[in-house]
C-alpha cells in the first residue's frame, strides 16, 4: 500500500542511513520499526504465577543435586495432591 507521511527531517535522515548500511529501502527500514512498535512488550504479556505449596523441604528420596533424581520424582505418577 502506498500513502505519504510527514516525517522530521532528522528522523528521515537517520531512517535514510539506516538503509543505507543496511541496503534495505526507507519504506523498508520504517515498516520494520513499525512493526517494531506493535510487538507487545513484557508488561503487555500475562505472567503466569506459578503455585507455591508450603512444606518443609525437598520431598524424601529427592536429592535435588542430582538430575537423574530430580527427574524421576517428577515422572512419577502420583498427584500433586499425594505429595504434600
Amino acid at each position: 500500500m502506498r500513502t505519504t507521511i510527514r516525517i522530521d527531517d532528522e528522523v528521515y535522515r537517520r531512517v535514510k542511513q539506516v538503509a543505507d548500511r543496511s541496503d534495505r529501502t526507507i519504506g523498508q527500514v520504517i515498516e520494520d520499526a513499525i512493526q517494531l512498535a506493535f510487538r507487545p512488550t513484557r508488561s503487555d504479556a500475562s505472567i503466569t504465577t506459578l503455585p507455591v505449596y508450603g512444606g518443609s523441604g525437598v520431598m524424601p528420596g529427592v536429592d535435588i543435586t542430582s538430575n537423574r533424581s530430580v527427574a524421576e520424582a517428577m515422572d512419577e505418577d502420583v498427584s500433586l495432591d499425594a505429595m504434600r
